[in-house]
């Protein structure tokens, strides 16, 4: 099978035939970003379930969702073929499937759909015009790798990123006001509690010693960290019996959720907590997506391929004889949950609050020292050249729209920081959106005035923003690693060079930093950042210091800088 440049030119319409469960779905999500840019042109509808339309609504890789409903609508033999129906008006050139079922690979050839893309699985291979070979069980890796994988043929490559969800600003003001009408401070530790698992009681441990173990987060580490410890129970729909149970054994009353949420409420509420307790289920996946650190509990499922995917989590499993065994109900006695003790899983959950505690107590501290430290201004005349997209605001492939614009925790705190000590700072960004047609000068423009205006809110201001918008076979002078930006801003704003600094999630940045003769720090934040390091490093060019977010980068620009001074003295 070729897929050769003109092959993809020439798709302008595309089905995606997303999976049906959470965690398969919230798995799929670094694929379905790999879509866009495998296609940048086309347009991407998702046809899905109806939670997992709520779970991807607003995704920046699609402009459309098709709503799959059965049972509903599209029950039975007469409504396949009224959703066939359906697709087939919107004249789809290609449908991907990232379903496995026989019944995904029927739809989409039952709708005229001429290339009809994914695993020849489950006995469907005949309907496939493009049948993708199935890994063998022993090398399929996590999951998510497993969905990426099946795009390599058509020119995907490079490490997985982490999954990515996306919220609304609005919608989170209104989680943070309905938690803080049932009594959580912001200042309060919020722990997420997920007993359940629609999948099937054998993922589930035991509702008393979820019980047990809230209860002792929220007395033991209350104490112990300085702050109050708050549990919320969350879970699916016809779960409140199990989280009322669980509630009703505590004797530290928790916020009781469960079955109380829509899918984008169950986001919001995730993503505030700071640890996530959890069996092996969709909200799992949920937690990891949005950087909550999770304690997963592992039984009948293999952890190997399901998994938090990232860094930061834990899992906490017991390896017997039956497991993996993938089953619904245990027939026997349950065993690979019942040996998970309850010491077992608060021990893991003590060392994620702990290191939770001293992320903010390091944050804390970190302001608080602006008050005398910041009036020796360490950084004045030193430019800080900071990139835009995965430093400042996560990568979803374009940013094409300033709803899109989602800023990640801390960066507006990191450039205040580096405003009141006396630094310029300056963003240069590549976007060759523009030059793709995915957006226009006068939206970018928009998206950079809410950059601003998130920016001002918390005290924070950029002296300039400078754009390239060419593509990368332009053979322009000012797209990174590119000097001509760097330039102009120099010319602009009356910069010194001399000192400066570059902080960037790319090779490119790096590169730029050497041409410019600045120093060069690398953020993790990135979707490609890891691997940027590695090729680095095999290259012989390490960075001068790589940093997991913004925050940690302005810190040692202020530590080397005042270094630097020491030494001039």
């Amino acid at each position: 099978m070729m897929w050769e440049s003109v092959h993809k030119a020439s798709i302008r319409r595309l089905l995606v035939r997303g999976p049906n469960w959470i965690g398969d779905a919230v798995m799929s999500e670094p694929a379905l970003a790999a879509l866009r840019e495998l296609f940048p042109t086309a347009e991407i509808t998702l046809l899905v379930k109806p939670a997992i339309a709520e779970l991807l609504r607003g995704h920046p890789a699609l402009q459309r969702i098709l709503v799959y409903e059965d049972p509903g609508r599209h029950l039975g033999i007469t409504g396949k073929w009224t959703l066939a129906g359906t697709l087939r008006r919107f004249r789809f050139d290609l449908a991907i499937l990232f379903q496995n079922a026989f019944e995904a690979a029927l739809l989409t050839f039952l709708a005229g759909i001429p290339r009809r893309y994914g695993y020849a699985t489950d006995g469907r291979r005949f309907l496939l015009s493009d049948p993708i070979a199935v890994p063998e069980r022993m090398k399929i890796g996590h999951q998510v790798q497993y969905y990426l994988d099946m795009l390599r043929p058509l020119g995907s490559e490079g490490p997985a990123g982490s999954p990515r969800l996306f919220l609304s600003q609005e919608e989170e003001q209104a989680m943070d006001q309905r938690l803080a009408e049932a009594g959580v401070d912001e200042s309060d530790l919020l722990v997420g509690l997920n007993p359940g698992s629609t999948y099937g009681s054998a993922k589930r441990w035991l509702p008393e010693r979820f019980a047990e173990t809230a209860d002792r987060l929220s007395q033991e580490q209350g104490m112990q960290s300085g702050r109050r410890v708050r549990v919320v129970i969350v879970g699916a729909r016809g779960e409140e019996v199990l989280g009322r149970a669980i509630a009703d054994r505590m004797q530290v009353k928790p916020i009781q959720l469960s079955g109380r949420t829509t899918m984008r409420e169950l986001m919001a509420v995730i993503k505030r907590c700071d640890l996530f307790l959890t069996n092996d289920t969709g909200p799992m996946h949920l937690a990891a997506s949005f950087g909550v650190p999770v304690v997963a509990l592992f039984g009948p499922t293999d952890s190997r391929t399901t998994s938090p995917f990232g860094s930061g989590h834990t899992i906490v499993r017991h390896p017997v004889e039956c497991a993996p065994c993938l089953l619904r109900e245990c027939p026997i006695d349950h065993r690979c949950m019942t040996r998970i003790s309850v010491d077992e899983v608060y021990g893991a959950a003590v060392k994620q609050l702990v290191v939770k505690v001293e992320g903010r107590q390091s944050k804390s501290h970190g302001l608080k020292t602006f008050q005398p430290s910041d009036l020796t201004t360490p950084l004045k005349g030193v430019t800080v050249f900071l990139d835009r997209d995965g430093t400042m605001n996560r990568d979803p492939g374009y940013v094409k729209t300033p709803e899109e614009l989602e800023l990640f925790p801390g960066v507006v705190e990191a450039v205040a920081r580096l405003n009141r000590a006396g630094a310029r700072v300056v963003t240069i960004t590549n976007q060759s959106g523009i030059a793709r047609g995915l957006l226009t000068a006068s939206t970018l423009e928009q998206i950079h005035d809410r950059l601003r205006a998130l920016l001002k809110a918390g005290g924070a201001c950029l002296d300039g923003i400078y754009v390239c918008p060419h593509a990368p076979d332009e053979g322009c002078g000012c797209r990174k690693p590119g000097t001509a930006l760097v330039e102009r801003a120099v010319t602009d704003l009356d910069l010194d060079l001399s000192g400066a600094y570059v902080v960037g999630d790319q090779k490119r940045d790096m590169e730029l930093a050497v041409r410019i003769g600045a120093k060069s720090l690398l953020v993790t934040t990135g979707p490609t950042s890891l691997q940027a390091l590695a090729d680095l490093q095999t290259e012989g060019r390490q960075p001068d210091y790589v940093a997991p977010g913004l925050v940690e980068a302005v810190e040692w620009i202020i530590e080397d800088a005042k270094a630097r001074q020491s030494l001039t003295v």
